[in-house]
């Protein structure tokens, strides 16, 4: 019998296979099993090494193929049988990817974990659009939060009032399937109507698509195209740049 393996909580970027670090690609060569998420661009599973064991632990809104508990599990049982355990997730594993969580469960049972840090979406899929996050004059904050929060909760932790009196840019992460609650609650919050929103589709990746309006428009253009996830959703003055960078 082995001894514990390592369990490496990995990034792996926005989807481009050329924006994986340089780590995560080793370490995935060098994987014995890989547990990844549904967020893990094709291109990146194009490099999976042939043999290696793979394990789809994927989840989507409201389409968990495993809860959260049975992932901990899963890698605690899986770092008892293997020595190089890669759980690659996608954009950085603490940015709104339970990675905390992960490595959590795993130091509680005595498994080595290293997290490697990814390009994380919220920053990157705007960039490619031709959308800073933050620019000197319009934008010196940038707030990420998470779109699966519904906002209309008693105990939300999130202070939507607040966030709509902020002057800086909001990014939404996996905020598609609530991006009608999202809006209205920063309506409500009095953010103007005509603050510039964008919706990327697969960002970074030839399957990219934009969907630009307004927080009083872009719930029915997003309805519209038929806009899904996995997908950014950037709101501030900064998306009028795009029509300048990009």
């Amino acid at each position: 019998m082995i001894e514990k393996g390592k369990v490496y909580l990995v990034g792996a970027g926005p989807g481009d296979p050329e924006l994986l670090t340089r780590k995560a690609e080793r370490l995935i060569k060098e994987a014995d099993v890989i547990l990844y998420d549904a967020l893990v661009g094709e291109g990146i599973k194009e490099l999976f090494p042939q043999g290696v064991k793979l394990v789809d632990v994927g989840k989507r809104a409201d389409d968990h193929t495993f809860p959260q508990d049975e992932i901990n599990r899963m890698l605690v049982e899986t770092a008892l049988k293997y020595k190089n355990v890669v759980r690659l997730k996608g954009g950085d594993p603490y940015v709104f990817g339970r990675g905390g969580e992960e490595a959590e469960a795993l130091r509680k049972a005595g498994i080595e974990v290293e997290a490697v840090p990814g390009i994380t979406s919220a920053i990157a899929v705007p960039e490619h659009a031709g959308i800073p996050v933050t620019h000197r004059g319009c934008a010196s904050a940038v707030t990420l939060i998470t779109g699966h929060e519904d906002p209309t909760k008693g105990e939300s932790a999130l202070n939507f009032k607040a966030l709509a009196q902020m002057r800086g840019t909001i990014v939404i992460l996996m905020g598609v399937s609530r991006l009608k609650d999202n809006v209205e609650a920063l309506l409500a919050g009095g953010r103007p109507r005509d603050t510039p929103v964008a919706v990327i589709e697969r960002g970074t990746t030839e399957k990219e698509r934009i969907t630009a309006g307004t927080l009083g428009n872009i719930v029915g253009l997003a309805e519209l195209r038929g806009v899904r996830p996995p997908a950014i959703i950037v709101i501030g003055e900064v998306v009028r740049l795009r029509s300048i960078l990009k």
